[in-house]
């Protein structure tokens, strides 16, 4: 989507979110993550999300506008790993343990279905998801009927259907929807008695670690030429954008509904185990074959801290 008018129109005009991109809502700055209630029933989510449904629901990307940048750097502190416990697993491409904890975010905004990616990752509450904030909140509204599906397949869900009971951002995202810090989380209900992590496992997470490293990166592109029926990977080497954010850059051609899939760092592809160090955010309209994802610094940190106390 481009829009010319005004210098922020046409810095939006360059930037989409994979490939569309967001516009900031004014709103006060915050002291730490941003937490929201969701209001739903675990079983009316569950209800509500149809195989139809799921298939239906379209890229986030496609109902939001392009975002305002900011090229500045992100707080970083004390570089800290955060390993999950090692399951056992075969070839990545077999299965391994990315196909149980990646799987497909689906949501109600503004009235639409709509999808994203995310994370299962470890965490003292055993029910943390990472994704991305604009898969959490977009312009002052949180989306409703929030639900993860790990290891979603073509309409299938292998392991249930997890409801969000609280969805969080970062402050930066809740105030002026920066893209250096577009980090959300969610915090899902039990199913069947069990927590999330005790069913599908968890991936590590990691934060402040060293730029310019090789990663791996997973999502459920919905957007042509993909159909958000699998999961799609790529890897290889990153840098530090030096456009207008400083996240993490890779060439990736990942399309819209990917957003929110994890970044990992240390990914072996024969177990399918990383450690977590960003999320699919947005890609440069004028620059195809490009995927950016934020920084995790201490503010990412204190989300995920908040997320798995809650």
């Amino acid at each position: 989507m481009k829009r010319t008018a005004s210098r922020t129109g046409i810095l939006a005009a360059l930037v989409g979110l994979v490939v569309t991109g967001l516009t900031a809502v004014a709103g006060p700055a915050q002291a730490g993550p941003v937490h929201h209630q969701a209001a739903a029933d675990a079983q009316a989510v569950a209800a509500y999300w149809t195989p139809e449904r799921m298939r239906s629901a379209v890229p986030i990307e496609r109902l939001v506008q392009a975002p305002p940048l900011s090229l500045k750097d992100v707080a970083k502190g004390e570089s800290t790993i955060i390993q999950s416990i090692p399951n056992g697993g075969g070839a990545w491409t077999g299965a391994g343990k990315v196909v149980q904890t990646a799987g497909r975010v689906f949501f109600t905004m503004g009235g639409r279905n709509a999808s994203c990616s995310g994370d299962a990752v470890t965490s003292a509450n055993g029910s943390v998801v990472i994704t991305a904030g604009h898969c959490v909140k977009y312009q002052g509204a949180w989306h409703t009927n929030w639900t993860f599906a790990p290891g979603y397949n073509n309409g299938n869900t292998p392991y249930g259907t997890w409801a969000a009971k609280s969805t969080l951002t970062t402050p930066q995202w809740e105030a002026s929807e920066d893209m250096n810090y577009d980090v959300g989380a969610a915090v899902v209900n039990p199913l069947n008695g069990q927590r999330l992590t005790d069913v599908v496992g968890a991936q590590g997470i990691a934060f402040n670690q060293a730029r310019n490293q090789s990663m791996y990166t997973f999502g459920y592109p919905a957007a042509a030429p993909y159909d958000g029926t699998k999961l799609i990977y790529c890897s290889g080497s990153t840098f530090t954008d030096f456009l207008l954010t400083k996240d993490h850059g890779m060439n990736c051609n990942m399309t819209g509904g990917s957003s929110g899939g994890p970044w990992f760092l240390n990914f072996s592809e024969a177990t399918g185990a990383g450690v977590q160090a960003s999320v699919n955010s947005f890609g440069y309209t004028f620059l195809p074959g490009y995927m950016f994802g934020p920084y995790f610094g201490t503010d990412a940190q204190n989300l995920y801290n908040k997320a798995q106390a809650a």
